[in-house]
């Protein structure tokens, strides 16, 4: 896909189903569509060159197993497929079995939208058997799962103009169908007669987990409206779609728009040698084919790499104001302002809402969820009295410093001064640099766990400081190496590279086998890790291209085998060195890691259910925030901090100063998160559209209790915040919060059994595999947590990890 194409709009979606093969489809709840929006690379070792060179095979089904047993032969017969590739082919039925009637093996110029005739036989010959029923309905929503997924993956990674109007002219027709699925009273009804029948308490867990849900989300699509409000729900459905997708244009456009030429070296003293690199880089790629590190121009954008830079080390104040003043406003004037649409999505789930018979829309979203309402105000309440005191001592301490450096704004510390001052007083206190990266907190998509760094602007997490002078020690490749190391030794699997065995979108991506001990591939999954802000979404996320499924099965024995896509946002490599990471990169790319394990660990058949499917959205960032742990644990550290030019390891004092740092800022890091959860449940909750009471009046009111300094007047950071109104976080935000407890308690079985103790790590390790990333959504996860950790969750071991214990024990 390197060669631009001009293309009518229906011809992209064309385009897209040829030449794509991933999807955008994650953390599904139910069969309507499976559908819910919103890394690493090249071994020292492995040279592309080796790799048969990529071809279309459509990536699933029988298609897949087709073409892929052509490219096989061929690449046999040319002898340059290494041995570990051929074994993840072979792996793979290589049966030339052809299903003549899979949309997915004809030529088509629209998505095959005709599956409503397979719905209507189905309807025509349901029974309330799991042959007769579940079976149909899996392969059904399958099948348009995937075209969709391709497009809206596509849309994520390489937008463009021909793909959003292909994407306009096509999506009524995909969420009518949707609605249509969702609202089947023969299919409803044979759930019902499932769950009433003598044969119920027989059922496994999962397969009463798939009935259950689907009642469930019956009801909350509508199958029990009468026929003038069921109308009325799906004119409601069609234009929610159609505003959240405007939404999140509106978003990447804005960030696009924006950039600051800078001509004079002074103006960007303090960038370290990597910023001002990248963005020579950027200014060539605008056309000042002369630019360079050393002498410019140089261009600013909105994109978390350079934004960040900027904001932690900027000297020029005014540079900062400038740029911050940009990210806070995005979207929020002219042609790309997302206010209106704001207040029209939410009224318009309030009106959903009520139809469904609930008070308010969090109330929907909760009832999919482990949490209520309540519990959810009060774990946020619990953790917002522990960590202000903690936030209003940060600043202090920021005053004090900034004013002993003889700083003109000690006295007036603003939001474009505390991540410049947080950084020098870091240097100070551990004696090392550090550029903080966006918190980690937000869409797949989901997007499945989406990091985006449009609602979460630029703060450090409290566990995630990232080191510019520690760029060199953590090169993208020797991070991989280290991280599937690390899943060798606690989850018993060998990670291979698999490019040429399947296509992508960008010459960047890779692909990976995952193989079990005994060499035998169980998963796949595509990577694809660096910024590409003219095309590409911002943040990061791990979605399902494909889940492990029985019913489709491409042999008719083995079950379909899980294929995943990880997607960052992370600093592109420089002139010819490699990618080098920050420290929150490493831990981004952890994170995500987490999310495809249980993606592709899932040793569960039943579909519906399998892997990330079928989980309780809060309890869903249970195995990426887990990850994210072992960035901290010193051998797995110690493994991957390698200089990238001389070998050499990361000091040992520099690490125990790393460890030191985890802590730093930990209440205000803590207080950002929460006031975007309580703001979320505060708009879906109490907020009245139309009322005298704006937004923007919500979030000034919200932040009194939730942030040391207040948001400037003219603050929109709403009108970016694409995890509640184009992701799948609206009344959910606070998930991130609710899964830190499940996460740092799950790692703390780990600290119980002793770190140092391979053989215990290993068994632990065992356990978690077999239960978390195993079970999928076939069993409730609070079960799932306490058969692996023995008791049900204590928040004990975050407010540990984040310094925060002794505060919240006094209070």
């Amino acid at each position: 896909m390197a060669e631009t194409r001009k293309v009518h709009p229906v011809g992209a979606v064309l385009l897209i189903i040829n030449l794509l093969m991933a999807s955008r489809i994650s953390l599904s709840r139910s069969i309507l569509l499976l559908q819910r929006t919103n890394n690493h690379f090249p071994y020292s070792h492995f040279t592309p060159k080796r790799f048969p060179k990529s071809n279309p095979c459509p990536l699933w089904s029988s298609s897949f197993s087709l073409c892929l047993q052509t490219l096989h032969k061929s690449s046999t017969t040319t002898a340059t497929t290494p041995p570990s590739i051929s074994n993840c082919y072979s792996s793979i039925s290589m049966d030339p079995v052809v299903d003549e009637a899979n949309p997915l093996l004809q030529d088509f110029e629209f998505p095959p939208f005709d599956v409503e005739s397979d719905l209507e036989e189905l309807e025509r010959t349901v029974e309330p058997s799991w042959p007769k029923l579940v079976e149909p309905l899996e392969k059904i929503a399958d099948q348009l799962t995937v075209v969709w997924g391709m497009i809206n993956h596509l849309k994520a990674v390489k937008d463009s103009p021909e793909l959003r109007a292909a994407i306009e002219e096509v999506q009524p027709e995909k969420v009518k169908f949707q609605l249509r699925l969702g609202q089947s009273k023969p299919i409803y009804n044979a759930f019902k007669a499932i769950q009433d029948s003598p044969q119920w308490p027989s059922l496994s867990d999962a397969r009463k987990r798939i009935v259950e849900s689907q009642i469930k989300e019956g009801v909350l699509n509508g199958v029990a409206l009468d026929d003038d409000k069921r109308e009325q729900f799906n004119k409601i459905e069609q234009e929610l779609e159609r505003l959240s997708q405007k939404f999140g244009e509106n978003v990447l456009d804005a960030t696009k728009k924006f950039e600051k030429i800078i001509t004079d070296k002074k103006d960007i003293e303090g960038l370290p040698a990597t910023s001002l690199g990248l963005a020579a880089q950027t200014a060539v790629s605008k056309g000042h084919t002369d630019a360079s590190a050393e002498n410019g121009p140089w261009i600013i954008t909105l994109d978390a790499p350079s934004f960040m830079s900027v904001m932690q080390h900027a000297r020029n104040r005014g540079l900062r104001e400038e740029i911050y003043r940009a990210y806070v406003t995005r979207a929020s004037s002219g042609d790309l302002n997302n206010t209106a649409i704001i207040d029209e999505i939410l009224k318009l789930r309030l009106e959903k809402a009520n139809l469904l018979g609930y008070n308010n829309y969090t109330e929907v979203s909760m009832a999919t969820k482990m949490a209520t309402v309540e519990k959810a105000e009060e774990l946020l309440e619990k953790l917002r009295a522990a960590s202000w005191n903690a936030a209003v001592q940060d600043m202090e301490d920021l005053k004090i410093f900034s004013k002993n450096q003889g700083a003109m704004e000690a006295n007036d510390l603003t939001h474009w001064d505390t991540g410049f001052w947080a950084e020098r007083l870091r240097e100070s206190k551990y004696n090392i640099n550090e550029v903080c990266a966006y918190n980690s907190m937000t869409v797949s998509a989901i997007a499945f766990c989406v990091i985006s760094v449009a609602d979460d602007y630029l703060q450090c997490s409290n566990v995630s400081p990232s080191i510019e002078e520690l760029r060199p020690f953590f090169s993208l490749p020797k991070v991989m190496d280290g991280l599937f190391n690390l899943a060798k030794t606690i989850f018993g699997i060998d990670i291979e590279p698999a490019d040429g065995l399947a296509p992508v979108w960008n010459n960047d991506v890779k692909f990976y086998c995952v193989k079990d001990s005994l060499g035998s591939p169980i998963a796949y999954f595509y990577f694809d890790p660096y910024s590409r802000p003219s095309e590409k979404q911002g943040g990061a996320w791990m979605d399902e291209v494909v889940s492990r499924s029985r019913v489709l099965s491409p042999n008719g024995t083995a079950p379909r085998l899980p294929i995943a896509h990880m997607v960052c946002n992370q600093t592109p490599p420089v002139g010819d060195k490699p990618s080098l990471m920050t420290f929150r990169e490493v831990e981004t790319v952890f994170h995500e890691f987490g999310h495809a394990l249980q993606h592709m660990l899932t040793k569960q058949d039943e579909g519906l259910v399998a892997g990330i499917r079928g989980i309780e959205w809060d309890a869903v960032e249970l195995p990426s925030q887990f990850m994210e742990n072992w960035c901290y644990h010193r051998e797995t550290l110690m493994g991957i901090a390698k200089h990238y030019e001389t070998g050499e390891s990361l000091p040992e004092e520099v690490y125990l100063k790393l460890l030191a740092a985890r802590t730093f800022r930990a209440g205000s890091f803590s207080l950002r998160q929460i006031k975007f959860a309580s703001l979320d449940l505060e708009l879906h909750t109490k907020y009245i559209p139309g009322a005298l009471e704006s937004i923007y009046d919500v979030d000034q009111r919200v932040s009194k209790r939730t942030q040391v300094i207040p948001p400037l007047p003219e603050d929109r950071f709403l009108c970016g915040f694409s995890h509640i109104f184009a992701g799948g976080y609206a009344a959910g935000y606070y998930s991130y919060k609710w899964a830190e407890v499940l996460s740092a308690d799950a790692f703390s079985a780990f600290e119980d059994a002793g770190l140092d103790n391979h053989k215990a790590v290993k068994e632990t390790g065992h356990k978690f595999r077999e239960t978390i990333l195993a079970l999928g959504g076939g069993k409730a996860p609070l079960e799932v947590f306490v058969e692996f950790r023995g008791r049900e969750p204590s928040p004990e071991a975050l407010l540990r990890h984040n310094g925060l214990l002794s505060v919240t024990t006094s209070t």
